[in-house]
């Protein structure tokens, strides 16, 4: 796949939870960006150098490191609510073309420039925040019901990103469980919980997490 932006966030207040900051208004940025291994979850790190989160109890960490969204996903939104997406207007660290990225494995391994390697570990789940900054009605219905919510990736090995460098599927695990699979049971596809929280490869706390949902 194709990198064809790097997005990294800026600050802004956040009406939408109360809290001091978001950085979910992402925007693209030139020549290569360090991506590395952020710290716990809670300290607002995230893999990208110069970004972070806001609501650093629920976004963050090592296994929210990057997120990722295709153009193509931007262009079946775009359609249905009559509106264009630039890059990073989800809030995404890359936006990429060329791969399905809804229908990677979780922990499936990307490669990339300077020795880079990222891990799906799971998919965006929409929250407040996200909901009034796209400022469409009825959104976390019609986000929900897509179920093309893009994967969250955790940094395996550092190096770099930049937009025009490609990303390579260099693993894929053995089971059939996929990012947006893991979107729907969290979102309350009860049919799927099980199969999704089975699999060895989920973050810490997520197979808990999805049963509880």
């Amino acid at each position: 796949m194709e990198i064809l932006s790097v997005n990294v966030g800026r600050p802004r207040p956040n009406p939408w939870k109360g809290l001091a900051a978001t950085y979910i208004d992402k925007r693209p940025v030139a020549g290569p960006v360090a991506v590395a291994p952020p710290g716990p979850k809670g300290d607002g790190s995230v893999g990208l150098a110069g970004d972070r989160v806001g609501d650093v109890q629920h976004h963050g960490g090592p296994d929210q490191a990057v997120y990722a969204f295709a153009s193509e996903d931007y262009a079946h939104f775009g359609a249905l609510v009559g509106r264009e997406f630039a890059p990073g207007a989800f809030g995404e660290n890359l936006t990429v073309r060329g791969y399905d990225v809804n229908a990677a494995l979780i922990g499936e391994r990307w490669a990339g420039p300077g020795g880079l390697v990222l891990q799906v570990t799971g998919a965006r789940i929409p929250c407040g925040t996200f909901r009034g900054w796209i400022d469409e009605r009825g959104w976390l219905k019609t986000f929900t019901r897509e179920a093309r919510p893009g994967p969250y990736l955790r940094v395996v090995e550092p190096g770099h990103v930049e937009a025009g460098a490609a990303l390579e599927v260099v693993h894929r695990p053995d089971h059939g469980v996929t990012a947006a699979m893991f979107f729907r049971a969290g979102m309350g596809e009860r049919d799927l919980v099980e199969e999704v929280a089975s699999i060895p490869d989920l973050a810490p706390g997520d197979a808990e997490w999805l049963r509880g949902r």
